[in-house]
């Protein structure tokens, strides 16, 4: 299970990935205090949200349970679904590196970068998954991708942007599908 836990956070940080690229691109110099304030944003953002998607999980299990499997199946999907279609996007439609600096700024596009976290965190717990242990490795799994990306960012610039989605969400997809596969008893 600790592998799914990696595979989804690996998943879910592709967001935030590419928008630790974007502070990595817009600096000047490489700023290490910087990088570990976006990662921790990011890392924490990315543990808070499936916590708060499992308490609601939690608290409809009587009334989802017997479709939880397609519930979760439809959930990693869709998000996978848009990561992928996310990745492409024009150039034009692509949101452009902004070169300031701000705790507000890099909090709201954490929460926003996150969202994909709470709706997989409701798939936890409908499944009744260990949300500790989940919340933990998909937190730690962002912070790393996250603090890489800056120097990605920073470096190299945006060129595996759109490979990341991809894969990020094709990921997310193959997860709901063995979920709904082994509840269907194929796998």
């Amino acid at each position: 299970m600790i592998f799914q836990f990696i595979a989804i956070g690996v998943g879910l940080s592709m967001d935030a990935f590419a928008a630790s690229m974007c502070k990595g691109l817009s600096m000047n110099e490489i700023n290490h205090k910087r990088a570990v304030a976006i990662a921790g944003f990011f890392g924490i953002s990315q543990a808070i949200m499936p916590v708060l998607g499992w308490v609601l999980g939690i608290n409809f299990i009587s009334f989802i349970s017997p479709i939880d499997h397609w519930i979760a199946f439809g959930l990693l999907g869709a998000v996978g679904a848009k990561m992928i279609a996310d990745s492409f996007k024009t150039e034009k439609e692509e949101t452009k590196c902004e070169e300031k600096f701000s705790y507000l700024e890099l909090f709201l596009l954490a929460v926003a970068t996150s969202i994909d976290a709470l709706v997989v965190g409701l798939s936890f717990g409908i499944l009744g998954s260990p949300i500790a242990i989940a919340s933990i490795v998909i937190g730690v799994t962002t912070f790393s991708i996250s603090f890489a990306g800056v120097y990605i960012g920073y470096y190299i610039g945006g060129k595996f942007r759109k490979v990341a989605g991809i894969i990020g969400g094709s990921a997310l997809i193959l997860i709901g599908l063995q979920i709904l596969l082994q509840h269907l008893e194929i796998i």
